[in-house]
């Protein structure tokens, strides 16, 4: 087998419990994203040439493993580049060297692609193959095959993580290795389910404001229909992120630094600075 997925169970509020780890090969292998020490992947592993080590991003649901397992194989460790200082804090380990979009890992699985898809977070990538003839994406964080991914700021950026998603659908793969739950082997219509809820809830966001909302709260009550306890903090996030997606395109007057926001009737847009 080319790809082992193992579910590895993190203490981190994921929306499965686990977190997936990915050998890619067997000799000179790439594993990704190891979320913690666990018998399971420690015995993969233990099975395999581990010659590569990567992450799709640096939350710590994806990287706990990072450094157990860079210095029991030995492997070539990378990070992306131009985020080297989060990744070593993220995981304590010095990236041995960096990774960008188009970079080539040679594994004897093949060699896998770096495709860049920032949004839930900024450094975020995802690794490309081909298994038997089929395209397969490991996409970390960008899509899931049942729910919505959080992209709440200030790391996420909802401006990214939809073009991202766009950039995916675009590649068209035959199957995504997500980073939470089972493989998804219809992309497309996952990928569309994630991109309308994402569009629903920025017209729920920019409604909100149209009708009266002036505060980060009101515009959060205003956008969501059911129960947020336990997780307001999350909504919050996500309104925001969609909140500075808006005032980019120019479709409100953001003001981070009090929470306030009004709807563009100028014409001008942006982020404001004052009130």
């Amino acid at each position: 087998m080319l790809v082992h997925r193992v579910a590895v169970p993190v203490t981190h509020t994921v929306p499965t419990g686990t977190t997936n780890a990915y050998l890619l090969g067997t000799r000179r292998a790439l594993l990704v994203d190891p979320p913690a020490r666990d018998d399971e992947l420690d015995a993969v592993v233990a099975e395999h040439d581990v010659a590569h080590l990567a992450v799709t991003h640096v939350h710590p649901d994806h990287v706990g493993g990072v450094a157990d397992y860079a210095a029991e194989t030995g492997a070539t460790v990378w990070a992306r580049r131009g985020h080297t200082a989060a990744f070593e804090a993220a995981t304590g380990v010095t990236p041995d060297r960096t990774l960008a979009e188009g970079c080539v890992i040679d594994t004897d699985a093949g060699p896998i692609t770096v495709v860049e898809t920032p949004g839930h977070a900024r450094e975020h990538v995802a690794f490309e193959l081909r298994v038997d003839g089929h395209e397969v994406v490991l996409c970390g964080d960008l899509a899931v095959a049942e729910g919505s991914v959080v992209v709440g700021a200030p790391d996420g950026d909802m401006r990214s993580y939809l073009t991202s998603l766009r950039r995916l659908r675009a590649r068209d793969p035959d199957r995504l290795c997500p980073g939470h739950g089972p493989p998804i082997d219809e992309p497309r219509p996952t990928i569309d389910r994630l991109l309308d809820h994402r569009l629903e809830r920025e017209r729920r966001v920019r409604h909100a404001v149209e009708s009266g909302a002036r505060t980060l709260e009101e515009v959060v009550d205003a956008a969501y229909d059911k129960d947020l306890s336990g997780v307001v903090d999350l909504a919050t996030a996500t309104v925001r992120a969609h909140l500075e997606k808006l005032a980019v395109e120019g479709d409100v007057v953001w003001t981070p630094t009090t929470g306030r926001v009004r709807p563009q009737r100028d014409g001008r847009g942006g982020v404001g600075t004052g009130g």
